[in-house]
């Protein structure tokens, strides 16, 4: 497949989706039904047009055709088969046509699977999804053409950053994307409904299932990209408070609060104008992510590009999504007042808690991401925010967080009792203050971080198993099968949630756990030597060479015992890449339940002595293990049918049916 017809699709995509986003709008002004139904073949071509398009990319990657500039850029023909095919978004353009893949992948899963919806909503919701995708459709085909070529090619391509080169960016770009794109489609959903001026339980039932999607998604790409992060770069940190790191994790924030204000809306038709706000700055985050990685203006190692153009024409973008959508939502203010209203205390009063500290929370990160730019711009001062800032500000509304979340969750809705739920849950207080004590005297005093995180993670995974237990034994308190059956029929939801806040729990002990407990060694050594560290003895076996399918590596050789007893065999390398002449570091990890122990060879020395460091990382599997719980009960949750568009409705018929005066007649 011609890389031409590839760019050619890209084209007939653009104009498609130009097409796509008036037609249906001016449809479902009118009331005009074929002009609303044209939004639906509409997303469908789109979708196929990019796939070809990214598929022809694939093929030139695989195929290593050096004639197209980016595989000249970004690949090799001595690179293996799965890096050739990672490649395709290792670069900017690449991952810029997926990002473009998976918008109008989801364009087309509205229009596949939104048979349920009100036409006027769907047109309106594929229409804004299709401007969307018009505008970076234009973005790829003026600034970032992937499909340019070479006159004439090179013999060879300069290779994938060796930095790149890994198993996890086979995963954590896409689920990464599947997630930021995944809440344009909430922002369709939100401008749709200010578009008709109505915002109602429905509409909130279903934009819930979509901003679940995009925020498991989102979840499983930040964990992929902390788990490579912490294997690849060689740095032993779970978390570097990267600029890009934030702007992943700022949409994530916001999304957790919009699925837990959408609850709200669709069961108490209130906090409409709030749940429909967050639809909008979610997305809004997005593309401010979109904006720190591509145009430069923050410096990292996870950047694609520093080209001003590129980041003018993002920063358009944005700025009209933003503006555009904030104007629409002010005009629309007077026809999202809530229709009821509830107590100080109650459960509406937590959730509305929970929003405020996720919204502060993600201000405080925002700030301090872009502080160094703002001191730049407005005091030509260079200033750096680094993890300490980040540690100390955005901590306490965490902490806040997770105490107020379970005691919201025991009240009831419109109206509830302080008192009463906390009395509910003095047990689990006095056992988690309990187990927080445990691990203050096991650590002989010390500080507090690591007693706090353990009291902190079983206050909130002992609420969560109580409140499971307490709806399934309510009714069947002296029988115990009757609540054995009462649990296997609750709705999956239920469980998704429960297993969410429990993963929290078990991150929040990992993370504690690390940041407390680990232990560094640095030093030089050469082979035969022999140190300890946390208990271990560690022996410097040798140092081998190798030739890997693209580079030369070093590796030494570590045997690790303890109490007698052999524990592990570690093989940190050091990588050069031939092409690049690039060198990397691969952390060698033995990974465990209760700690890792993690080694990296540095550089070799004058006298022959390595530069050796070594870390014992107490609970990092748990890190990491939490948050694919919470990606799971994500999941779980997606799969109750409850959460499916309409699901349980007939399908709406196209006749209106009778009035009551027609149906007596007919009687």
């Amino acid at each position: 497949m011609s890389v031409e017809f590839s760019q050619f699709s890209v084209l007939l995509a653009f104009v498609v989706a130009c097409i796509g986003g008036v037609v249906p709008l001016v449809g479902a002004g009118r009331n005009w039904t074929r002009w609303m139904l044209f939004a639906v073949p509409s997303a469908t071509l789109q979708f196929l047009l990019v796939g070809v398009a990214f598929a022809g990319l694939t093929a030139a990657f695989v195929t290593s055709d050096f004639s197209v500039r980016l595989v000249a850029d970004n690949s090799h023909s001595l690179k293996p088969l799965i890096y050739r095919v990672t490649g395709v978004w290792g670069n900017h353009e690449g991952s810029m046509l997926l990002w473009v893949l998976i918008l109008v992948f989801y364009g087309a899963l509205v229009a596949w699977f939104g048979n349920n919806l009100p036409l006027v909503l769907r047109a309106r919701v594929l229409a804004v999804q299709s401007l969307i995708a018009a505008a970076f459709l234009a973005f790829v085909l003026f600034t970032s053409n992937p499909f340019e070529r070479l006159s004439p090619p090179p013999l060879d391509g300069n290779d994938l950053n060796p930095l790149l080169q890994d198993p996890g960016l086979a995963l954590h770009p896409p689920f990464l994307y599947l997630g930021y794109v995944g809440l344009s489609l909430t922002f369709s959903f939100a401008v749709a409904a200010l578009i008709g001026g109505r915002v109602d339980a429905a509409w909130a039932r279903w934009v819930r299932p979509w901003a679940l999607l995009a925020w498991t998604c989102l979840t499983i790409g930040i964990a992929l990209g902390s788990w490579w992060a912490y294997y690849e770069l060689g740095w032993g940190g779970w978390w570097f408070w990267d600029p890009v790191e934030n702007a992943s994790l700022m949409p994530w924030l916001v999304a957790t609060a919009l699925l837990h204000s959408a609850i709200v809306a669709e069961r108490r038709d209130t906090l409409k104008s709030w749940t429909v706000f967050l639809a909008l700055v979610a997305f809004a985050f997005s593309l401010i992510g979109t904006f720190i990685v591509r145009s430069g203006v923050l410096t990292s190692v996870h950047a694609f590009a520093d080209d001003p153009g590129r980041g003018l024409f993002i920063l358009v973008i944005l700025t009209a999504t933003i503006c555009g959508s904030l104007i629409l939502f002010v005009w629309r203010s007077d026809r999202l007042v809530s229709s009821s209203g509830f107590a100080v205390v109650s459960r509406e009063s937590g959730l509305i808690l929970n929003n405020l500290l996720l919204s502060v929370a993600t201000l405080v990160v925002f700030l301090g991401t872009i502080w160094p730019l703002i001191a730049e711009l407005a005091w030509d001062r260079k200033l750096s925010v680094g993890p300490p800032f980040f540690e100390s500000a955005f901590t306490p509304f965490m902490v806040l967080l997770i105490v107020a979340l379970p005691v919201g969750a025991t009240m009831p809705w419109k109206r509830g009792s302080l008192t009463r739920s906390l009395r509910s849950l003095r047990g689990i207080a006095a056992i988690a203050l309990a187990i927080g004590c445990l691990v203050w005297v096991v650590q002989t005093g010390g500080p507090m971080l690591a007693p706090m995180g353990a009291a902190l993670s079983a206050w909130l995974i002992l609420a969560a198993v109580r409140e499971i237990w307490i709806r399934a034994r309510w009714p069947h308190r002296r029988k115990l099968s009757l609540s054995l059956a009462a649990l296997r029929r609750l709705p999956r939801s239920e469980w998704g949630k429960a297993l969410a806040h429990a993963g929290l729990g078990v991150a929040v002990f990992g993370m504690s756990a690390i940041t407390a407990w680990e232990t560094e060694d640095i030093r030089l050594a050469r082979p035969g030597d022999s140190f300890r560290i946390a208990g271990h003895v560690v022996h410097f076996r040798n140092v081998s060479r190798r030739i890997g399918a693209n580079y030369l590596s070093v590796t030494g050789t570590f045997d690790v015992v303890r109490a007698g007893s052999p524990v592990a065999v570690l093989s940190p390398e050091k990588r050069t890449y031939l092409v690049s002449s690039t060198n990397t570091t691969e952390a060698a990890i033995d990974v465990g339940f209760w700690r890792d122990l993690y080694m990296v060879l540095g550089d070799r020395q004058d006298d022959g002595r390595w530069v050796v460091r070594t870390y014992v990382k107490p609970m990092a599997v748990w890190i990491w293990s939490g948050v694919a719980l919470m990606a799971a009960g994500g999941l779980i949750s997606l799969s109750d049918r409850r959460f499916r568009i309409g699901a349980g409705n007939r399908r709406r018929s196209t006749v209106p049916a009778p009035t009551t005066r027609a149906k007596a007649r007919q009687a």
